[in-house]
């Protein structure tokens, strides 16, 4: 991946919780909870699967950097939002753990030298798992539960 690319990825990253804050400003209790069409999760829910993905996302980076060849682990996303109450708990709080995840590994990444790029460990469900793929996903993690968010919320798409 060169300079360009990544530094355009990163600037993506950043962005992420302010995508996400637009998607539910002005939502009010029955917009988050509002169950789509299809089944899929409330707004609420999406913010709270967000806030915990970010969590995990920022450990997986820093085991990637600290550890040689770590193991990274996948985790039952379904079992999450059951047992830790995605679909009661307040948003506000899951909000400020993306921004705050967000803004502390955003910090490591703007100090990574062309080596720190290159580690590599093994995702338990995906198998290779290096910083530059963790870039390339989550990069768009945000922005895709953000429009997930519009769309659970019946709101349209801005663009």
């Amino acid at each position: 991946m060169d300079d360009e690319l990544r530094r355009g990825l990163i600037e993506r990253y950043r962005e992420g919780p302010g995508v996400v804050e637009a998607a539910v400003a002005g939502l009010d209790e029955d917009g988050l909870d509002r169950r789509p069409s299809d089944g899929g999760w409330t707004a609420r829910e999406v913010v709270h699967h967000l806030a915990d993905s970010e969590m995990m996302s920022a450990m997986r980076l820093r085991l990637l950097l600290a550890e040689d060849s770590p193991v990274i682990h996948g985790y039952d996303e379904e079992e999450f939002a059951r047992r830790l109450h995605y679909g009661s708990r307040p948003v506000q709080p899951s909000l400020e753990a993306v921004r705050a995840a967000r803004e502390t590994t955003s910090s490591l990444l703007e100090r990574l030298a062309d080596e720190d790029w290159a580690r590599t460990g093994t995702h338990t469900e995906s198998g290779p798992y290096s910083v530059q793929t963790w870039l390339e996903i989550y990069a768009r993690h945000a922005h895709d539960h953000a429009a997930q968010i519009r769309r659970a919320a019946g709101i349209p798409d801005p663009s």
